[in-house]
């Protein structure tokens, strides 16, 4: 089974998977390490840890697809990938599915943001038309190759024109061949809940730590019948504090040791990074017959 049919198998299944962002492809192993069974490529972490800017559409098509390539040889697991807007019209859709499917992604995310976007938990959104996000939508669905590719569209008008235009944009997504929706930054309990029930097409939940959508374990959004549990930016929260953590150790004792518990051993990184793997290469390829 490839990762695009594994994908779509667990998003079908309705059970709440959680999956976690990664924003390059040691973050990408770590995931896939811990046992989980898919990896959404996060815009706002590349963004954030790539330039060190915040996630207002500074990302290009160039770098995401950067990104997906690398994190696609250095896991097996499903990929999802946050494209943003598309990066431009219906037109630029098509061209952005090809890439990112070339590229090694099983599912290519699209929102209904005007460009340039900014993190959907951020203050001061606008979105396009629903004609306009419906037609890029339609864009999406015929410029894949692999009808196992997966298109996730997400709107963002809940923010814009309250909850009820969100779910009736959701459906026309839907009906344009979308295979997953996403209603990004709700704000109440009782919105959350009735997504399922309101939409039956497989659906993602945000949970953003500190966002604001009020966090739900996954296991009840599994039970409300959510596909994916999302935490896109979990490791890079986590990693954030980890530096802080080592460095202010660093800074006030002038030493940092393994035995500290706030760095990586040596040996994990390395196994992290299949250094046995490249060694044996090494020794394969090394020319053992020389005088």
């Amino acid at each position: 089974m490839s990762t695009r049919q594994q994908l779509r198998k667990l998003v079908n299944a309705k059970r709440g998977v959680i999956v976690p962002g990664a924003f390059n492809a040691l973050s990408a192993r770590v995931v896939a390490d811990l046992g989980f069974e898919a990896i959404y490529i996060t815009g706002a972490g590349v963004t954030n840890m790539w330039f060190g800017m915040p996630d207002q559409g500074f990302m290009g098509l160039a770098e995401i697809a950067d990104h997906t390539a690398r994190i696609r040889d250095a896991v097996d697991v499903p990929l999802l990938v946050d494209a943003d807007t598309g990066f431009g019209n219906a037109l630029n859709v098509f061209h952005t599915v090809r890439t990112l499917e070339r590229a090694g992604a099983d599912c290519i995310q699209l929102e209904d943001q005007v460009a340039p976007k900014r993190c959907g938990h951020f203050n001061g959104k606008d979105v396009i038309s629903t004609q306009e996000a419906v037609d890029k939508i339609k864009a999406a669905v015929d410029a894949r190759r692999d009808p196992d590719f997966l298109i996730m569209a997400r709107t963002d008008a809940a923010a814009v024109f309250g909850f009820e235009a969100a779910i009736e944009r959701a459906q026309r997504f839907s009906e344009a061949g979308a295979d997953i929706l996403f209603v990004e930054a709700v704000t109440k309990e009782e919105e959350v809940r009735a997504l399922p029930q309101r939409l039956q097409t497989p659906q993602l939940m945000n949970m953003v730590i500190g966002g604001k959508t009020p966090i739900f374990n996954a296991t009840e959004l599994g039970k409300l019948g959510f596909g994916i549990v999302l935490y896109a930016n979990a490791a890079l929260q986590g990693a954030v504090t980890g530096m802080q953590k080592a460095l202010t150790l660093l800074r006030d004792e002038k030493q940092v040791l393994e035995s500290s518990g706030l760095v990586a051993p040596f040996a994990e990184r390395q196994r992290l990074v299949n250094k046995p793997y490249w060694d044996a290469l090494e020794q394969k390829y090394s020319d053992n017959s020389a005088a």
